[in-house]
């Protein structure tokens, strides 16, 4: 795993959030474009985990909680889904989140309420990224 490999994969899934964005444009619910989303993403041959729990460990405690995550692309990319009109801190902040409990080291933010994807994704990394070699 690259830093390179990591930018690659991002700019494979800005692309199939386009196609799905082209096609259905704005205003639909979230579910619609992530299901569409992991079509377009298997279609191209990648791995995609969609809605599975994720733990959450505090201590020696296993707490009992229904996390769900988006989307996680090659057990690297987390996307966290969203079709609304402001993306607020707090969406980023659960994105940052979830990173962390799977350990990924780069995270996406696609809200397909906007009339341009490229623009509106947000994408972050943490400390699983920053030790990963360039190339």
């Amino acid at each position: 795993m690259t830093k390179k490999h990591l930018s690659h994969l991002s700019y494979e899934i800005i692309g199939c959030a386009i196609t799905v964005h082209k096609a259905l444009g704005p205003g639909l619910l979230e579910k619609i474009y992530e299901k569409c989303l992991v079509y377009e993403l298997e279609k191209k041959g990648f791995k995609v985990a969609q809605q599975f729990l994720v733990p959450v460990i505090y201590d020696e405690l296993e707490v009992d909680i229904d996390l769900r995550v988006d989307l996680f692309v090659e057990d690297t990319i987390v996307l966290e889904i969203k079709a609304i009109t402001h993306i607020l801190p707090v969406h980023e902040a659960q994105l940052l989140t979830y990173m962390k409990l799977l350990c990924a080291p780069q995270g996406i933010l696609i809200n397909f309420y906007t009339d341009n994807i490229t623009k509106s994704a947000k994408f972050m990394v943490n400390e699983f990224f920053n030790v990963l070699p360039d190339d």
